[in-house]
């Protein structure tokens, strides 16, 4: 059992769903990520995914590509982020996971990363880019360290091929609402409730939706289907006013706005 089993395990006992930010790592500077990190849980946030900056984007919208642009500017270092996390996590009581190029776990090997992630605290990997037919070596060292490895699920995704992935992940299947980028929307697809529906028939692992979540109006519509809710643009582009304001200001108003989005998933 890793800790996002558990996490979820907690959660159906009570009936709650999981509210899971995104913020991008060294955005604007790593300090900023571990106080943001803090305020997110300390509002409730079941978990915390972050962002290791890649230079080619998978399928991230404009909002976070500027970000990670913004964090490579500095030069940040995959070392730093974890040095980072491993300070900021034994604080928390919500698990932090990573999403991350395969590029970034091959060039340390699989196994390397999997330890640092690990002794960083970490309870999970992100890994988009990873084709479910090439995941078996990750997967296994993952399986070590008890760390999940999530998955992704699209709408294009063919039915054979979404049920492949879902018996190769672990702690939840990361279900993406909309075929595109990631970025705020003001409206998800119609078709979106019946999709995880008919996933959710297929499979007992979690579903959590992402992109494109940004109103409570959203979190209200997709709740009761999902097991969890990912939002990442709308704080990012939040965050990205933290050069032009006072930083305990933006960390206020981010966690007003995810407290507004924590409101909307009460029953």
């Amino acid at each position: 059992m890793s800790a996002i089993d558990d996490l979820f395990a907690d959660l159906r006992k009570t009936g709650r769903k999981a509210f899971m930010p995104f913020v991008t790592a060294g955005d604007p500077d790593l300090r900023f990520t571990a106080d943001l990190i803090r305020r997110l849980v300390e509002r409730g946030s079941s978990m915390c995914e972050v962002g290791i900056p890649y230079s080619d984007p998978i399928a991230d919208g404009p909002v976070i590509q500027a970000s990670y642009s913004r964090a490579l500017d500095r030069e940040i270092k995959l070392a730093e982020i974890l040095r980072m996390l491993r300070g900021v996590t034994p604080e928390l009581s919500a698990p932090v996971v990573t999403m991350l190029s395969y590029a970034i776990v091959y060039r340390r090997g699989p196994e390397a990363y999997v330890r640092e992630a690990k002794a960083a605290g970490l309870a999970g990997l992100i890994v988009p880019d990873l084709p479910v037919e090439e995941a078996a070596p990750l997967a296994e060292a993952c399986r070590r360290e008890d760390l999940s490895l999530i998955q992704l699920i699209t709408p294009t995704t063919p039915h054979d091929r979404a049920l492949r992935i879902a018996e190769r992940t672990t702690g939840f299947i990361y279900y993406v609402s909309v075929t595109g980028i990631t970025g705020e929307r003001t409206e998800l697809p119609r078709e979106l409730v019946a999709n995880v529906a008919q996933l959710r028939r297929e499979t007992a692992l979690p579903i959590c939706i992402g992109f494109g979540i940004s109103r409570p109006e959203h979190v209200r519509l997709l709740a009761p289907v999902a097991d969890g809710l990912i939002v990442g643009s709308a704080i990012v582009r939040r965050v990205a006013e933290a050069g032009t304001k006072p930083r305990e200001q933006v960390l206020t108003e981010i966690g007003e706005y995810v407290s507004s989005l924590l409101a909307a998933m009460e029953p």
